[in-house]
């Protein structure tokens, strides 16, 4: 599956975030695409970014393509390759998921 977004690296970093720990992509629930972030949704789309259910396989793990939803991505880190989120993504749950 591809991530879109704004000068992205090979583990889906865009230009609005790009720390170490900022490798999680999210769904938009209108266009069922991975995106870096909603600022990036955005500005490529011409709709903007939908939150998804928090029971769909929303967030995609940059570095190794895992899918899971959003118990899985709480829980800080990719359930596969262990890859560590920004916990500072929580702030912006309300953008991403709904119930």
């Amino acid at each position: 599956m591809e991530i879109f977004g704004i000068q992205l690296d090979a583990a889906g970093r865009c230009v609005h975030y790009h720390g170490t720990t900022d490798i999680a992509a999210l769904k938009c629930a209108d266009c069922q695409q991975f995106f870096a972030c909603y600022n990036c949704h955005d500005a490529l789309r011409e709709h903007a970014f939908v939150a998804s259910p928090k029971n769909d396989l929303a967030v995609m793990c940059g570095e190794c393509q895992t899918l899971m939803n959003f118990a899985s991505y709480t829980n800080g880190r990719c359930p596969v390759c262990q890859q560590v989120f920004n916990p500072k993504c929580a702030v912006h749950y309300d953008t991403y998921f709904v119930d």
